[in-house]
């Protein structure tokens, strides 16, 4: 990860929840967005997959190999991490850890960081 302030670290999340919002990304209501977020991080494989790309980005297949995972398997699970926010796919199926997967680690994981 890119060596940055707490001030620039926080211009770049506020930045990325401002753009989430305005593409509509992020649930209307704050109850169900974070009932999704638990539902999702519930799974270690999910868990699992979040520290990896919070080390660095990945390809699909990358994923698939590191967690031995099938086409459907890798996904299902790629979608439920990019649907509640905490990854986001680049251009040529690359993943990312976004602001609010970085926060899950910290927060939750805090061992990894």
């Amino acid at each position: 990860m890119i060596d940055m302030t707490d001030d620039e670290v926080m211009k770049k999340d506020q930045e990325w929840f401002e753009k989430a919002k305005q593409e509509g990304r992020l649930k209307e209501n704050p109850t169900e967005d974070h009932k999704a977020g638990l539902r999702t991080m519930q799974n270690p494989v999910r868990r699992n997959i979040l520290k990896s790309l919070g080390e660095s980005k990945m390809s699909f297949d990358d994923i698939k190999a590191e967690f031995k995972l099938n086409d459907m398997q890798a996904k299902l699970h790629l979608g439920m991490l990019e649907d509640t926010l905490y990854i986001e796919k680049e251009d040529d199926s690359i993943y990312s850890i976004t602001p609010r997967g970085e926060a899950f680690l910290v927060n939750v994981e805090p061992k990894h960081l």
